[in-house]
């Protein structure tokens, strides 16, 4: 198992997927990584020579924010925006969608399990 970026990357798969494990890193990104280390994009990392790896290892850190720093960066971002009370940070505080989705339907990821609201359960009646 190779490690890239401080992430355990499967051995099985082709480099380009693999890659894709990293947090930060996509398709299209890790192709662009593979071009630029010069390594054939559909070899299996179990196949990589150290020397490749370390290409690899050396082009994501020379040009891409990846895994705990971008997490961080865009943690406070969020944060930035909830500080400053704008309509996105506010839609972050209530745990809504902020890209503007509608909420009247759907948007059950972001608020979680129905709740179903009284009026549906049978009154006992009462002595008076």
């Amino acid at each position: 198992m190779a490690r890239i970026s401080g992430v355990t990357i499967p051995d099985n798969k082709q480099v380009w997927v693999s890659l894709t494990y990293i947090y930060g890193i996509g398709p299209v990104t890790s192709r662009t990584v593979l071009k630029k280390a010069a390594v054939e994009h559909t070899t299996r990392v179990k196949n990589l020579t150290d020397s490749e790896i370390s290409r690899i290892q050396d082009v994501i850190a020379a040009d891409l924010v990846v895994e705990g720093e971008l997490q961080r960066i865009v943690s406070g971002n969020i944060k930035r925006l909830k500080d400053i009370n704008a309509y996105r940070g506010l839609r972050h505080k209530a745990n809504l969608p902020a890209r503007g989705q509608r909420t009247k339907t759907n948007a059950r990821t972001r608020r979680g399990k129905k709740v179903t609201v009284g009026g549906t359960a049978k009154k006992v009646a009462s002595k008076t």
